[in-house]
């Protein structure tokens, strides 16, 4: 069997497996957003929290909970972090210093997961157990609730209510991330990765110094990492590493993790605003990018020239032999389109054109299918704009989902979807400005630049994978990127909610004739134009002076 038609068949596979989820999970999601029972150990979170789950809340009311938890998060990671050496279980490691205990702590809380360190030599059991693997679940579970904000904004009407931000947060990890992350981590142990609390071991001389290994609650830590689009691995390598990624079918099991909640919640869209139909018209969007966006990564990593390349079946440099071009491009694809950042493979040593899709990927907003939560709300806000736009073709007000997209919602829209290209494009401006940062890149012309524009596109779209040139433990990239990380979290969070709000307290608006029918193939296809279009005309000066440049001139 050849590299191509191996690719093509994982590929295959993975979108059956999608298929076989995305009815019973989207559902089950529905039914737990949508239930007013609590079960016995979500009463005493409540309790332990102090609050009231039953209590409705405005949208500012929402957005003070999300602020207010993370704020909190962001503190308690950061002093886990300064006090890891005087803490059991450090691994003899020390604490970490300021800027990268600040980068760290605002890349887990927000679902970014960037990591400028070498987690299995800076990071003890405490820290990567009771602090990153903790975030890894709650940070998924804020993104979910506020996509389930914004879907019952669309859902009621006249109340300007939109649920218990306390409740969504508990039932996203009690009854969606937990369970479905313990049987993650028993396949993933089956299958080799490891799960224990073993300390620092020896294993003989390598290139004349002592080879050495620790272990860790890697398989656990793994499956929330991926199920949750977080990205964070326990070792520098990531999903490259044999203890987190042993073999091609746990790859490929990977790769279905991080794809199947952000695909699933189309389907909790639809059932939750009372038409399934719509949420297939989401899931059409999103699948229409990402199986164009596979088949143009491998297109990239199989079109090679010269002899070397031909018998490696591509272009192999920094992707894992045990699983080639085929798999390492689909997983490429699938992390940075949707924010998980984890990596099978290194970005930087893909063809220019490879490079320049993943960051593509990452500047579309991340909604094909995007982050846990974030990909949802991401792409309906998206919709808002197209049936702006679908408006203005036709002299008639938009409407979408029986309500009126006025000036108050498309101002929302329109500073949702300003928010990140603004910090990518003035954070890389101003780090290819000045000296400092410069010093940090190992590669010079396009591809240098490359590095700059991925590292602030990740952050700023919480994502978290990185390019593999760019020398990141720095203060100006440590403090830089964390605070781009936070604003392209929160800010737009701000806009989904209030958006939420103005959509809730409207009367539903009965369906004419003249109404655009968003659940039809027509509507999909100016979604994913006017995606394409809108990334296309912010980012395009940037990318033909990296990844195009560079790809044209190989």
């Amino acid at each position: 069997m050849g590299p191509v038609l191996a690719g093509v068949l994982q590929l295959l596979a993975l979108i059956a497996a999608l298929a076989l989820a995305y009815v019973p999970l989207g559902n089950y999601m529905a039914r737990v957003y949508s239930s007013d029972k609590h079960w016995r150990v979500e009463k005493w979170i409540y309790k332990g929290i102090g609050a009231n789950p039953n209590t409705e809340m405005r949208w500012p009311a929402y957005l003070r909970g999300v602020l207010a938890f993370s704020a909190v998060s962001v503190v308690f990671l950061y002093l886990l972090q300064r006090l890891q050496g005087h803490m059991p279980g450090s691994l003899g490691f020390k604490a970490i210093d300021p800027d990268q205990a600040f980068n760290t702590a605002a890349s887990f809380v927000t679902n970014t997961n960037w990591q400028s360190y070498y987690g299995e030599q800076a990071m003890g059991h405490v820290v990567q157990t009771a602090g990153l693997a903790v975030q890894n679940f709650v940070s998924a579970a804020v993104g979910i609730a506020v996509a389930v904000a914004l879907v019952r904004g669309f859902a009621r009407s006249r109340t300007g209510e939109l649920g218990n931000f306390w409740s969504d947060l508990v039932r996203g990890v009690t009854r969606i991330l937990l369970p479905l992350s313990v049987v993650a981590a028993i396949v993933l142990v089956a299958c080799g990765a490891i799960q224990n609390f073993s300390g620092i071991h020896e294993v003989g001389q390598f290139m004349g110094g002592n080879q050495q290994f620790n272990g860790g609650a890697v398989a656990s830590q793994e499956a929330i990492k991926e199920l949750g689009t977080n990205g964070g691995g326990y070792f520098n390598a990531n999903s490259a590493h044999p203890f987190e990624n042993p073999t091609p079918f746990t790859n490929l099991f990977e790769i279905f993790l991080l794809l199947v909640i952000p695909f699933a919640l189309t389907r909790t869209f639809g059932v939750m605003v009372g038409s399934v139909k719509q949420g297939y018209a989401i899931l059409a969007t999103m699948a229409t990018i990402w199986v164009g966006f596979v088949a143009l990564m491998m297109w990239t990593e199989f079109a090679h020239h010269g002899p070397a390349l031909q018998l490696a079946g591509g272009a192999m440099e920094g992707k894992e032999v045990r699983f080639g071009v085929g798999s390492s491009s689909i997983f490429a694809v699938s992390t940075t389109l949707t924010s998980t950042g984890a990596v099978d493979s290194f970005h930087s040593s893909f063809t220019g054109l490879g490079g320049g899709i993943t960051m593509l990927g990452m500047m579309l907003g991340e909604i094909a299918p995007g982050g846990t939560g974030s990909g949802l709300y991401g792409m309906l806000i998206m919709a808002v704009i197209a049936v702006f736009i679908a408006g203005l073709m036709v002299g008639r007000t938009p409407e979408y989902l029986g309500k009126k997209i006025s000036t108050r919602e498309i101002k929302l829209a329109a500073c949702y979807i300003l928010i990140t290209p603004a910090l990518v494009l003035v954070f890389t401006a101003a780090a290819m400005a000045l000296t400092t940062p410069g010093n940090s890149m190992t590669n010079s012309g396009a591809h240098g630049f490359s590095e700059i524009l991925y590292a602030y596109t990740s952050a700023s779209n919480n994502n978290g994978s990185a390019f593999a040139g760019l020398n990141a433990d720095t203060q100006w990239f440590n403090s830089t990127l964390g605070l781009a990380m936070i604003l392209g979290r929160f800010l737009p969070m701000v806009f989904v909610l209030a958006l939420a709000g103005s959509l809730a307290e409207q009367k539903p608006i009965p369906v004419t004739a003249g109404t655009l029918r968003t659940e039809k193939p027509l509507f999909t296809g100016l979604l994913v134009g006017a995606i394409l279009i809108i990334t296309g005309l912010t980012y395009f000066p940037a990318l033909a002076l990296g990844p195009l440049a560079e790809g044209l001139a190989s």
